[in-house]
């Protein structure tokens, strides 16, 4: 899909702040030693894409009571939602100049009731005029996301007869309130009713 940068340019979609916090030393760490086994910015961010899906489980699949919303805090206790799983990711791409943004869903349950709002990123590679949606949530029986450039596979494909969609928008920081519902959460089953059922 066509996606709509909130901010033009790319400058800010390479900075850093207080929840995409590149310049951590353990965020650094991380980038050097994923970019140490890969040829290239596309192989570097396809291992980033992975490391983040498989290695920080999903905090909901994992049954883990713990609320992360800043990169590196994702990292260093290996948990976190989607919105904090793409945070990492971005944080890690921006580390190594590659232009990342935030984009979301709004997404439902099998039945079409409880709309949640659904983190992803997309990346600008050297090269390539389009930026290309990834989804590092963490697969599951169901759920099989892969980094592409080319053909887009995503956890979960929008199913507009019950109200789910694709938010065009590209942002450069994380929505209000997407950050605010992660900061006031006391633990997981508190973040499920902060969190926005639609932007």
């Amino acid at each position: 899909m066509e996606l709509l940068q909130d901010v033009p340019g790319p400058a800010a979609y390479l900075a850093a702040d207080d929840v995409i916090d590149h310049g951590h030393p353990l965020v650094r760490e991380t980038a050097e030693r994923l970019r140490a086994g890969a040829t290239g910015p596309y192989d570097y961010a396809r291992a980033a894409f992975e490391f983040v899906r498989d290695t920080v489980p999903h905090s909901g699949d994992a049954d883990d009571p713990r609320v992360t919303w800043r990169a590196s805090d994702v990292l260093r206790l290996r948990t976190g939602i989607c919105h904090a799983k793409s945070h990492a990711l971005t944080a890690l791409l921006r580390a190594e100049g590659i232009p990342t943004g935030l984009c979301y869903q709004r997404l439902t349950d099998e039945a079409g009731g409880n709309p949640l709002v659904h983190g992803l990123v997309a990346v600008l590679l050297p090269g390539r005029t389009r930026w290309a949606r990834q989804d590092p949530r963490g697969n599951k029986p169901g759920v099989d996301a892969q980094f592409s450039v080319e053909r887009e596979q995503l956890a979960w494909r929008v199913r507009p007869e019950f109200g789910e969609a694709d938010y065009p928008v590209l942002y450069a920081a994380p929505p209000p309130a997407v950050l605010e519902s992660l900061q006031r959460a006391t633990d997981r089953p508190h973040l499920w009713q902060l969190l926005p059922t639609a932007l």
